[in-house]
């Protein structure tokens, strides 16, 4: 990955970035409000959901489901999607982005939390 992409990736006008944390508030707000309108992946995403909160569970061992933030669950369920249902960006891009959007959103032992599941969970899809 190439500093131009991490540097375009970091702005707040990225139009990729901006379509995460969409997703990520629509996941977060669903955590509460079911019955909203859903952007077209989100709904995906919870279409997936069960496979998903199972590779976060088996990853995730020292936390179970219940135990992970509201933010963070919705950053693992956005970026566990990206990694194992959409693959339309490396690996290493979902997971930079991932961490991205923790320390914009989550608490303070977010990102290394999110960078150690998904790390988990690509080490073991391989």
């Amino acid at each position: 990955m190439t500093n131009d992409y991490r540097q375009t990736m970091k702005t707040s006008s990225d139009p990729r970035h901006q379509k995460r944390i969409t997703i990520l508030k629509q996941l977060f707000a669903h955590s509460f409000h079911p019955k909203q309108p859903l952007d077209p992946q989100t709904q995906d995403i919870l279409n997936h959901l069960t496979h998903i909160d199972e590779l976060i569970s088996q990853n995730a061992s020292e936390r179970p489901l219940s135990g992970i933030g509201k933010v963070d669950l919705a950053i693992l369920r956005l970026a566990v999607y990206e990694l194992i249902e959409y693959k339309k960006e490396p690996p290493k891009v979902i997971i930079d982005e991932a961490v991205e959007l923790a320390k914009e959103f989550g608490g303070e032992s977010s990102s290394a939390f999110i960078n150690g599941v998904l790390g988990a969970i690509l080490r073991n899809q391989s």
